[in-house]
């Protein structure tokens, strides 16, 4: 759901985060050690994408403090050191994955995509309520078996509710979750979200907003 790319390169680091965003996740950059240990003390990733060359702070020690304090931040290194000794040094350190560069990026959207599954947030194969069902790895919903054309915004916001399995879900949750950082929380992004969502998932009303507390479905 939400990913933090750390990578020195500001250019590679966009570009991975333009494609990670099209794929449906909310993602913040950032460029050195010291800033990827500062946004990972303040929000709740499920992975982040760690270059092993940062400046300031290594991205090992980065790895080190994820894994000293037990976060449940998964962690994909992305580095050019990927020969044998550096993989294996890299998932000593703590790494769940380790992708080498240069890289194909769907390799990359995928092997997030298992990271988020595997985390201590796991996330099922499928989810189910209320006649919608969600195959959450093919990326696909339906609604009474009517197709459900989704932007990746709304399928993750889509995602979030089931899981909650009928529980209400905050809009501050879905902010932290389903949006980037840059996002304004006074913008009303996540009422024109549901907005859209619940349009689209048409009559009748599944999602039901709980005044002062949030939505559920």
């Amino acid at each position: 759901m939400r990913v933090l790319v750390a990578e020195d390169e500001e250019v590679l680091a966009e570009l991975v985060a333009t494609g990670l965003r099209r794929a449906g996740f909310a993602v913040d950059t950032v460029y050195s050690g010291d800033a990827a240990l500062a946004y990972l003390g303040l929000h709740d990733y499920d992975v982040v994408v760690l270059d092993r060359d940062l400046p300031r702070v290594h991205g090992d020690d980065v790895a080190r403090a994820l894994v000293a304090r037990t976060a449940r931040t998964r962690i994909l290194m992305l580095t050019a050191s990927a020969s044998t000794e550096d993989r294996v040094e890299g998932l000593d350190l703590g790494a769940d994955d380790y992708l080498g560069k240069p890289f194909e990026f769907p390799e990359l959207v995928s092997r997030v995509r298992a990271l988020r599954r595997r985390s201590s947030r796991p996330v099922p194969p499928a989810l189910e309520r209320a006649g919608v069902v969600m195959d959450t790895v093919r990326r696909t919903a339906a609604r009474d078996g009517r197709a459900l054309d989704l932007s990746p915004k709304e399928f993750s916001v889509l995602q979030i509710l089931l899981e909650a399995d009928g529980a209400t879900v905050s809009a501050e949750e879905l902010l932290e979750r389903a949006w980037d950082v840059h996002t304004d929380p006074f913008t009303g992004a996540v009422r024109v979200c549901m907005s859209k969502l619940r349009g689209k998932l048409g009559e009748p009303a599944l999602i039901r907003t709980v005044q002062g507390v949030g939505y559920a479905l």
